[in-house]
């Protein structure tokens, strides 16, 4: 491993030289053009809140670090749910477009703001970002951003800041999570399911009860204790095996499935609420899917939790970051997490790699629950070409986006699609 570290730190070097050298000596044949190029960089622009059709791959101005901030050259992003309900404006209080979307990278410290301490330029680090992620160049306050390990790829620092950070203050600074309890997981097969079901097995005696759409139970059954079709009625299941039901409710779901959650707890329970999926169905907001989401969730009477010894919490990380300034918790945290990394009982999944170009197809995929574990934008992939849909042999899932390919534009408008130059096409993923 120590062997892997060094030889991953001296790849390192080698690049910022080899970048470095180039930079020279374009500037030395043509300096005036070179310098107007490193002002420039790649983003995935989201141009006004809807379908994927406002997504676009543009040239933006490269930003510059200010003081306490990294200026981080961006190898990896994350994608992530809350992704989609940024696209279509279903969040409170969206920030105004055109922005670019993103929460999570990794990548190398390319400078360093006034009164930073602790990096260096050449660094390989992760970390969050209050949008402005999905870019070949973003800057971040300090305190945001954490060294990755020697042996950690950058697309699996990528998949590891969301996802593991959320399970674990769910489970274990407001859950309380202790040895012979039981939880149970919505969405077991994604990036917080998967980083839940982990964290859950360096815990003894731990029962794992998930829920997962059916094509994915063969590749995550070894990861929970009990495993259920998302369709299924899994109160009752749950009771078939624990009459008491769990400790634990970890819901990204929301809707008619908060009433089912707190129904399955114990007394000292705990359910706890980090998303509402249900209330993106289609391509677009949409304002019944959010209404009957709304309807659907059960009226909490404080008198009955009371009566009946239950806690309902909720758990967001970006406003734990972004507008509760804390910070310096979360990075407690991370460092309890990147001990178990380092210990081997972690380890990110990543589903997929994909192009900034390939932006919606990876959403689409995401959107249609057809992920185990992260989506990863790689900022250094070149696009898959697309192929013909009855040439595709590889037997992983792909996704047809006709008439909707992600086309970049220097001035980040939307170019109008050609009807018929994607008929039967599609991108395959490169699936880890």
């Amino acid at each position: 491993m120590a062997k892997e570290g060094a030889q991953r730190a001296e790849e390192t070097e080698q690049m910022i030289e080899k970048e470095g050298g180039k930079e020279a000596a374009e500037g030395g044949a043509g300096g005036s053009l070179r310098a107007a190029d490193t002002k420039e960089m790649r983003a995935v622009v989201l141009s006004a809140f809807g379908g994927l059709n406002k997504l676009r791959v543009s040239k933006k101005a490269m930003p510059e670090p200010q003081e306490g901030e990294l200026k981080i050259r961006v190898k990896a992003c994350g994608l992530n749910f809350i992704d989609l309900m940024v696209r279509q404006g279903n969040i409170d209080n969206p920030p105004k477009t055109p922005l670019v979307p993103g929460f999570e990278c990794s990548g190398i410290v390319e400078a360093l703001g006034d009164s930073v301490k602790g990096f260096e330029i050449g660094d390989r680090i992760m970390a969050f970002v209050n949008y402005n992620a999905w870019a070949e160049v973003v800057c971040t306050p300090a305190e945001f951003v954490y060294k990755i390990p020697d042996d950690m790829s950058f697309s699996e620092a990528a998949a590891f800041p969301m996802n593991f950070v959320t399970a674990y203050m769910m489970l274990f600074e407001v859950a309380n999570l202790r040895e012979g309890m039981s939880v149970l997981v919505h969405s077991a097969g994604g990036g917080v399911g998967q980083a839940v079901a982990q964290l859950c097995s360096t815990i003894p005696n731990v029962t794992v009860f998930g829920t997962a759409s059916s094509f994915k139970h063969e590749a995550i059954k070894d990861s929970v204790t009990h495993l259920f079709d998302r369709n299924a009625d899994y109160v009752q299941e749950v009771k078939r095996i624990s009459a008491e039901g769990v400790d634990i409710v970890l819901d990204c779901l929301c809707g008619e499935n908060t009433g089912k959650g707190l129904s399955l707890l114990k007394p000292l329970g705990t359910y706890i609420l980090y998303g509402s999926s249900n209330m993106v169905t289609g391509e677009t907001k949409s304002f019944f899917s959010f209404a009957k989401s709304w309807w659907q969730v059960e009226k909490v009477n404080p008198i009955k939790l009371y009566e009946e010894n239950k806690v309902i919490a909720g758990f967001s990380l970006l406003n734990l970051l972004f507008k509760q300034n804390r910070g310096g918790l979360v990075k407690v945290v991370m460092d309890k997490l990147l001990d178990l990394y380092n210990n081997k009982k972690i380890k990110p999944v990543v589903d997929s790699l994909w192009a900034l170009e390939e932006v919606k197809e990876a959403m689409q995929r995401i959107h249609d629950r057809g992920n185990i574990g992260k989506l990863i934008l790689d900022v250094e992939k070149a696009p898959t070409p697309l192929v013909s849909a009855k040439h595709n042999i590889h037997g992983v899932q792909s996704y047809k986006m006709a008439n909707d390919s992600t086309e970049t534009s220097e001035a980040g408008e939307e170019e109008e699609d050609h009807e018929g130059d994607n008929e039967n096409k599609e991108r395959m993923p490169f699936i880890q």
